[in-house]
């Protein structure tokens, strides 16, 4: 059997328009030591991220303390958004409902649901295979885990973005056996 923590970043500075470079807030840097302290006893074999600097920022002080590198994989990246579809538009919640309900729908240059899911579930097919029955993390945002979520659980889409999207940092523990996925649980960090 081989166990993922997924490790959905803590709170980043939004005022940082550049998404790969975006950092942690104060309250970001100060939260990931819930999730140093969620992984302590997990056994964990291998430190695992999207190259995206609030990704690794949330799991630094964990690898640090555990004597591991981190290992940046490009395709755990987050969703690329159209260049005039940001949060501050007023259509963008329309849009989430309309990318959800059809997850082929692109909105100008943005990259869909489906398009992102592909790249997520490819990168940890090839993680399945290196770190079969181990223990890992990785390191990764709200739309791509929620893609990798959807990707064994349909029903899970729309509803759980956003009942997860203003929880940072927050955790998906998904359990393998090969490439099957057997259990998957959501875990709030602040309960």
């Amino acid at each position: 059997m081989t166990t993922v923590y997924f490790i959905r970043h803590a709170e980043a500075d939004n005022a940082n328009r550049n998404g790969r470079n975006r950092p942690l807030t104060a309250k970001g840097l100060a939260d990931r030591r819930l999730v140093t302290e969620f992984l302590q006893d997990k056994n964990i074999d291998a430190v695992l991220s999207s190259p995206f600097k609030r990704a690794v920022d949330t799991i630094t002080e964990y690898a640090e303390k555990s004597g591991l590198e981190i290992e940046l994989v490009e395709d755990f990246r987050e969703q690329r958004s159209s260049s005039d579809m940001r949060k501050d538009n007023p259509n963008f919640p329309q849009f989430m409902i309309d990318q959800w309900a059809d997850i082929s729908y692109i909105y100008s240059d943005g990259e869909s649901i489906a398009e992102v899911q592909e790249r997520n579930i490819a990168a940890l097919n090839n993680l399945l295979i290196r770190y079969k029955n181990k223990t890992i993390v990785i390191g990764t945002h709200a739309t791509a885990l929620t893609t990798i979520i959807n990707y064994y659980d349909r029903k899970y889409g729309y509803d759980g973005f956003m009942a997860m999207v203003d929880i940072l940092p927050w955790v998906a523990k998904m359990e393998f056996n090969e490439n099957c996925c057997i259990d998957i649980q959501k875990i709030d960090l602040f309960e």
